[in-house]
């Protein structure tokens, strides 16, 4: 299981709401709530996040074995 917890750690240590994730970078509320719940989202949306938090891949999803 893929589960982007660690996608909410380095938003609050860099000091990026969910409110400037919308309004500023233009994600959606429902990409939010896929991340949330940890759904499948597309390598092109990883790599917008990475860009915008300024990360690396690990630091957005972590591979969790079921």
């Amino acid at each position: 299981m893929i589960s982007y917890e660690p996608f909410y750690k380095t938003l609050k240590s860099r000091g990026i709401t969910t409110y400037k994730l919308i309004n500023t970078y233009g994600i959606s509320r429902s990409l939010l709530d896929r991340l949330k719940h940890n759904k499948p989202i597309s390598t092109v949306t990883l790599n917008d996040l990475c860009k915008i938090c300024g990360c690396k891949v690990e630091d957005v999803l972590v591979y969790i074995e079921e």
